[in-house]
């Protein structure tokens, strides 16, 4: 049997079932069932789901189609009571609700769409998760082109600074000999005047 508390995705009804899940999609709308869903709008299913769904395949196998199949799940009295006469009028019934052309058209439109537009929500989803790695990465990129910038400005800025440093150097030291040749020229131009 199946776990009770568990809830179980579309690709694991899709194994247990054999049905595709475009078909399990389909059967939903087609007998009218409830799957539940969760807070994301998710469908999940439980041990009852995958038991109706097993129930519809051995009715499938019996040769019922899937008209009398409804019928059965929406009136299972029916067939408790009495197998024979439930089958008798289930087929009266089914021909009595022959749909037409326009019906068969509009179940397709919309099994295709619903396909279609769960393939577009699937795919916008992953897009959108995609554009949103790349902005993060053009981020961080951004960010290490900014710190990379600003440690080469600070490796200039302390260069220059280096460089106005011998500078201010050379200027004291420049200085400094202007000072002692003044002294000196100073001491020479003395001594000459002195001795005349």
């Amino acid at each position: 049997m199946y776990d009770t508390g568990k809830e179980y995705t579309i690709s694991e009804v899709s194994e247990i079932t054999g049905y595709q899940p475009h078909v399990i999609r389909y059967y939903e709308k087609e007998f009218e069932l409830e799957i539940p869903r969760n807070n994301s709008n998710h469908r999940y299913y439980t041990y009852k789901e995958l038991e109706i769904f097993n129930y519809i395949k051995s009715l499938q196998e019996k040769g019922f189609t899937n008209k009398q199949i409804k019928l059965i799940i929406n009136s299972p009295e029916l067939v408790v009571a009495d197998s024979e006469t439930a089958v008798t009028n289930l087929v009266k019934k089914e021909a009595e609700i022959v749909p037409s052309v326009t019906e068969i058209y509009e179940i397709f439109r919309e099994l295709i769409t619903e396909e279609i537009g769960f393939t577009l929500n699937e795919k916008a989803d992953k897009s959108l998760n995609l554009i949103n790695e790349l902005k993060n990465e053009i981020a961080e990129l951004r960010n290490e082109i900014n710190s990379n910038e600003r440690d080469v400005l600070i490796c200039e800025n302390i260069k220059l600074k280096m460089q106005l440093k011998e500078k201010s150097y050379q200027v004291v030291e420049m200085k400094d000999k202007l000072k002692k040749e003044q002294e000196s020229n100073k001491g020479i131009l003395t001594k000459l005047f002195k001795k005349k």
